[in-house]
């Protein structure tokens, strides 16, 4: 059977597939412009006590122990970091600008940072009375006021940190930025000026559709963070660290969360191995659990 198609007919879909074409063109050319031109990328890092040091509470029931204790960027925050400079490498990133609040120490851990491949650092100077009590709440207000100071369009941070766990950092800056957000991200794609991200959530893997400017958290299955060479520690002492004040930003850090107490878990009694189920009922009848 042969169709004909009339003039009018024709035309309509002359048209159509002419509309479809400029609309595709147009996203390429968007998309083509945003990667030349690259994403400004701001990542927040912590210094926090690292991981593998035992920590201990201080006689007074106020704090933790942070004198001559080893610290440390929070794993999280590597694992943003090294999602940058993976962006970077692949031509989606321009210029990453790795910030940290607290006192002078902090600029060791954006030294890591600029090491493993960011561009420069900010560190917001926060005295050390003010440290203890700096919560999430402050830090927001911080990170929003420096990233439209900078004018990026990505700002990605840990998920966490391993010494408050309070994962709420990442959602109160988005709140104060109006801006989308990607929380516990497993995976990112940058797609001309939209992201996707891969959320890790208790039922599987969600994924969401973020317009840029966006925030996201990264989540430990995101990448494996890279050793730096020593070419690029030697390298990272040269790149510049700004010191910045919060006042400088407007930034009240007057905190609105008090310590009551801080104590340490009840010791638990050591378990015991038992080598059959005879043992094992024995140990539970003495127990007096059976």
């Amino acid at each position: 059977m042969e169709y004909r198609l009339g003039p009018c007919a024709l035309f309509r879909l002359v048209e159509s597939i002419w509309w479809a074409y400029t609309s595709w063109a147009g996203g390429q050319r968007r998309a083509g412009k945003m990667a030349a031109a690259g994403l400004r990328a701001m990542v927040g890092v912590k210094r926090v006590i690292d991981y593998a040091v035992k920590v201990r509470v201080k006689p007074d029931k106020s704090g933790v122990v942070t004198d001559g204790v080893k610290h440390s960027m929070n794993p999280f925050c590597e694992i943003a970091v090294e999602e940058a400079v993976r962006l970077k490498e692949k031509k989606l990133v321009s210029e990453i600008v790795v910030v940290s609040c607290g006192p002078q120490q902090c600029q060791e851990t954006i030294r890591t940072a600029l090491a493993m491949g960011a561009d420069r650092g900010l560190h917001v100077e926060i005295p050390a009375k003010d440290y203890e009590s700096l919560g999430p709440f402050v830090v927001s207000k911080i990170l929003a006021a420096l990233a439209k100071k900078e004018g990026v369009n990505l700002l990605l941070l840990g998920k966490q940190a391993i010494d408050d766990d309070c994962n709420q950092t990442g959602q109160m800056t988005a709140a104060f930025l109006d801006w989308p957000q990607g929380t516990f991200a497993s995976e990112v794609t940058v797609d001309g000026d939209w992201l996707k991200v891969e959320r890790e959530v208790d039922g599987g893997l969600e994924t969401v559709r973020l317009k840029l400017p966006a925030v996201v958290t990264a989540d430990l299955r995101l990448n494996e963070p890279r050793y730096a060479t020593l070419p690029n520690i030697m390298k990272a002492k040269k790149k510049k660290i700004e010191v910045v004040k919060p006042s400088d930003l407007g930034v009240d850090l007057t905190s609105r969360l008090k310590t009551l107490s801080v104590e340490d878990p009840p010791q638990r009694q050591a378990g015991v191995k038992v080598e059959t189920v005879d043992d094992l009922v024995a140990k539970l009848k003495e127990s007096g659990l059976i």
